[in-house]
């Protein structure tokens, strides 16, 4: 096989000086043949990736964040082109919802595994999602950060701290399975994955194989039934709090009171107030573990959290990890 490598420069808590060595070094010894791409702007990772694709290379591998993940992705849906990632970026959510470990050598051993599975993706009023979109406070967290010039939890954790003091849940009316719903929400999320990322599952039974997406509703409520929520996503019990539900469906209509902000993946868009949304089923080849992990509550945030934690060790030290 042949891949074409696109790294994003610019995202990501590892310095990319010292990713593309070892790298190039990683692949040169499992036998890859491969080419390096760099990307040079927003919206130039699709271009590249869909110029591979019409090249005929056999994957196209995303050594970036889930920014970098949805713009190369997007470019190869419909295609034969493989698709695999290195997941380098701040939350990293669709390589962890598919159990991708964030660490390159062993990100690198998935690819080398040859596993293809044909994943689904989303699209909101046709802006395409592998992960998440949605509206609402989460919408608004992502619209602050994106004004920020650092990454990682830290500063989403404080931007949604500053954020929740002044925000106020707002009425939705949704439009699925052949009902309307009209619901006050704190936000409205609709998942082809489980996660976020950072290992924050709003969807935890989500399935990126299943053609349908799961769209989660965390209803208003006072300062603890919200603060409840949080936590919840973060410990894997979402689904059973009394102020959320889910709802599996291949397409929704979603319409607010105003236009605004919204996520894609994790970056923040702005949308107006009528948006419709679907499942896109099996449209991307994917490279995917060959073991799958099933999902429990509490036991597999906090496993992947002292993995997390291993891993952060090695990068403060990465002589003793190599």
């Amino acid at each position: 096989m042949v891949y074409l490598l696109i790294v994003n420069p610019a995202s990501g808590r590892i310095s990319k000086h010292r990713i593309i060595p070892h790298l190039y070094k990683k692949m040169r010894k499992m036998g890859l043949e491969f080419e390096i791409a760099f990307t040079e702007g927003p919206g130039h990772g699709r271009e590249l990736a869909m110029n591979a694709a019409a090249k005929g290379f056999d994957a196209v591998l995303a050594c970036g964040g889930d920014g970098t993940v949805n713009e190369i992705a997007s470019g190869l849906v419909g295609t034969q082109t493989v698709f695999g990632i290195i997941p380098t970026g701040s939350g990293n959510g669709l390589a962890r919802h598919i159990g991708i470990p964030v660490d390159i050598d062993r990100s690198l051993k998935v690819i080398s595994e040859n596993n293809i599975i044909n994943a689904d993706y989303g699209v909101a009023n046709d802006l395409p999602f592998f992960c998440t979109f949605g509206v609402g406070f989460d919408a608004a967290v992502s619209e602050r950060c994106a004004r920020e010039r650092r990454r990682g939890i830290m500063m989403y954790l404080k931007n949604a701290i500053n954020e929740y003091v002044k925000f106020h849940p707002e009425e939705y009316v949704i439009e699925v399975n052949g009902q309307v719903m009209t619901e006050r929400a704190l936000l409205v999320v609709c998942c082809n994955a489980s996660q976020y990322g950072n290992n924050a599952f709003i969807a935890p039974s989500a399935s990126i194989t299943d053609g349908e997406l799961d769209i989660t509703i965390v209803h208003g409520g006072n300062l603890l039934t919200e603060a409840m929520a949080g936590v919840d996503i973060l410990t894997g019990l979402i689904r059973k709090n009394a102020y959320v539900d889910t709802i599996r469906t291949t397409s929704a209509k979603i319409i607010r009171q105003h236009s605004g902000a919204a996520h894609i993946d994790g970056d923040a868009v702005s949308l107006p107030e009528e948006i419709n949304v679907s499942c896109r089923p099996a449209a991307l080849r994917l490279f995917s573990p060959t073991k799958e992990t099933s999902f429990r509550p509490l036991v597999t945030p906090a496993a992947l959290f002292m993995r997390d934690l291993g891993l952060a060790v090695r990068h403060l030290f990465p002589q003793s990890g190599q």
